[in-house]
């Protein structure tokens, strides 16, 4: 296969991981897409627990919703180059299911997540096996990077990264539009320590992930966008004078957006015989990079 199709399989896996609230690298570019800043917020303990309860309790009240259209958009960018991908479709706020389709390089890819199990479909000539599909167990890949209780496998989830905030963590940015909707924006700063794998993750990116909510006037997650560094791990370069040389950084910026709240949401797992499980693949990536 060409480094270009190799490319694309890389950063499709990588869009699901971040879809999936994985630390892996994916690929987001606007600050806030369409939507229009307001004043800054009032500054103050009482502002800050106000804003620290109802980032708090966003994915509570979103999830109350069970379903919703989501749309993605990532980027990573690294050695002064860049790498974009989108998707939009639908996902179950309760139990994580969802269907997508991702463009990547101007290719689609129709992406299903069923009881956390991914499933990709890729463009003809680039999955291996024959097969148009792939799939990926979440549970197992979550299991590796210490995320025991399944949480982190979840799409629906990726607002759990809220609860790892205190009052300090919150600073209300203002008033902002958000595909139609008025909403709060919150500038949050994670402690990561506070997620699952979280020591493997200061590693990774630090001991903060800066993560901006758009909320609606019912406390609704309508926008999440997440920044981060990736340091690559010293051991993945290929040649001693690799090794001699900084760790290359790839920075990742993931922004989802919910809209449609009550949509249906039919995911429904592709015929066993069409499928290749590239599972134990992922695992092995996942232990070059530990």
């Amino acid at each position: 296969m060409s480094r270009a199709g190799n490319g694309r399989r890389v950063c499709a896996l990588g869009v699901a991981g971040v879809l999936a609230g994985t630390v892996l690298v994916g690929c987001g570019d606007d600050d806030s897409g369409d939507g229009a800043q307001g004043t800054s917020a009032t500054s103050g303990a009482g502002a800050r627990e106000r804003g620290t309860k109802a980032v708090r309790s966003a994915y509570d009240r979103t999830a109350e919703e069970d379903t919703a259209k989501v749309k993605l958009r990532v980027r990573t960018s690294a050695q002064g180059a860049s790498q974009t991908a989108n998707g939009q479709g639908s996902v179950d706020l309760d139990d994580g299911d969802s269907v997508m389709t991702l463009t990547v390089q101007g290719q689609q890819i129709e992406q299903r997540v069923i009881d956390q199990v991914l499933y990709q479909k890729l463009p003809k000539g680039q999955a291996p096996g024959g097969k148009p599909w792939i799939k990926i167990d979440l549970r197992k890949v979550g299991a590796q990077q210490g995320a025991d209780d399944g949480s982190m496998s979840d799409p629906a989830r990726s607002a759990a990264y809220a609860k790892a905030i205190t009052d300090k963590d919150v600073t209300e940015k203002g008033k902002a539009t958000v595909n139609g909707v008025d909403t709060t924006h919150y500038r949050v700063s994670v402690d990561v320590t506070g997620l699952p794998n979280g020591d493997t993750l200061r590693e990774q990116v630090g001991p903060t992930l800066p993560m901006d909510v758009w909320l609606d006037d019912e406390g609704r997650m309508r926008r999440q966008q997440l920044d981060m560094t990736v340091e690559t791990p010293k051991g993945t370069q290929r040649s001693s004078a690799d090794a001699s040389s900084a760790p290359e950084k790839v920075t990742v910026r993931t922004v989802m957006d919910f809209t449609d709240f009550g949509t249906e949401v039919e995911a429904d797992e592709p015929s066993p015989g069409q499928v290749t499980d590239m599972t134990g693949k992922a695992l092995e990536q996942g232990e070059r990079q530990s």
